[in-house]
């Protein structure tokens, strides 16, 4: 079984520490102490508030497509060349960077400074072990 300290927890769900804190004091996921007295949050407990915070903030995917990894975040930067472009978005602590066509970054009015969210669809995607 995985335990994490509030620290880590926070940064896992892109608060800071003292709202974590507030999180567990309200109830909102559970903590135990370890030996040398650190506050730990189960894995298993924090995936779930985790998946409960997102879906609270409406991180809903639309029926209309099926897409299932989405990362709504704010752009950072747009480069625009003769035919494609390179946007750029913060999505929480995550930097996203994607190749579009120039008409595609046009057509949605991407800016720096926008919303936007992230979409990702692919037959291949690495994760490593922390």
């Amino acid at each position: 079984m995985h335990s994490y300290t509030i620290g880590q927890a926070a940064r896992l769900l892109g608060v800071s520490p003292d709202t974590a804190r507030r999180w567990a004091d309200a109830g909102r996921f559970t903590t135990h102490r370890d030996d040398a007295g650190r506050r730990l949050v189960d894995g298993t407990d924090l995936a779930a508030f985790s998946v409960e915070l997102a879906r609270a903030d409406g991180d809903e995917t639309p029926s209309h497509t099926s897409v299932r990894n989405a990362f709504p975040g704010i752009v950072t930067a747009v480069k625009l060349g003769d035919v494609a472009a390179q946007v750029e978005i913060q999505a929480g602590p995550h930097r996203l960077v994607s190749l579009l066509t120039r008409e595609a970054v046009e057509e949605l009015g991407l800016e720096v400074g926008m919303e936007a969210t992230a979409r990702v669809k692919s037959t291949n995607v690495h994760i490593d072990r922390a």
